[in-house]
């Protein structure tokens, strides 16, 4: 962190202290979402770096093993987090944070809920595979009919969620969301 080196003492102190008290926010934020929290860390120390930082140079800072760091920028990276930057002279893989926060949240909630939407999609497709096949099957069985069409009922209506959920994401992933929820500016 070369911009400290400039700074006092007790000006690195106190700037390092709210700083690390905005970290401690952001991993605990990120921590709600099933990121862990030593990863929210990692995202909130390099999200005040003034430059692109490699594994070695952010271990450093979090006192994290090379294969903990490499993990955890892996993940950030997947996110759409941070990206990986070219640095010249630098023979060395440099990361800095996207600093862009909607963006952020509307990359990491698209691959969660995408992954979501696809899986549960399927599970319900199958289901309703099944349930034709045992409709016509035990068509003269009136019992069974009833409670084979309430649940067919019941798929349908998940999958009609799960068909908004994906435009939902479709909105976040074009930026489309922010026609009717506009970002501040």
């Amino acid at each position: 962190m070369n911009e400290l080196a400039a700074i006092t003492d007790e000006q690195r102190a106190k700037l390092l202290g709210t700083r690390r008290r905005v970290v401690e926010s952001i991993g605990k934020n990120m921590d709600l979402y099933g990121i862990t929290l030593s990863i929210g860390h990692l995202y909130g120390n390099m999200y005040f770096n003034q430059e692109p930082a490699t594994l070695d140079e952010m271990g450093e800072t979090m006192g994290m093993s090379k294969t903990s760091m490499s993990t955890g920028m892996r993940t950030l990276h997947d996110l759409k987090m941070i990206n990986k930057v070219w640095g010249k002279g630098s023979r060395k893989d440099l990361y800095e944070v996207e600093p862009d926060w909607h963006q952020n949240f509307a990359d990491f909630f698209s691959i969660k809920w995408r992954k979501a939407v696809e899986q549960n999609m399927n599970v319900m497709q199958r289901s309703l595979k099944d349930i034709g096949a045992m409709m016509g099957q035990y068509e003269d069985d009136e019992a069974f009919m009833k409670l084979l069409l309430n649940d067919k009922g019941k798929i349908e209506e998940a999958l009609s969620y799960y068909r908004w959920l994906d435009r939902l994401i479709d909105s976040f992933e074009s930026g489309e969301i922010y026609n009717f929820i506009p970002k501040e500016q």
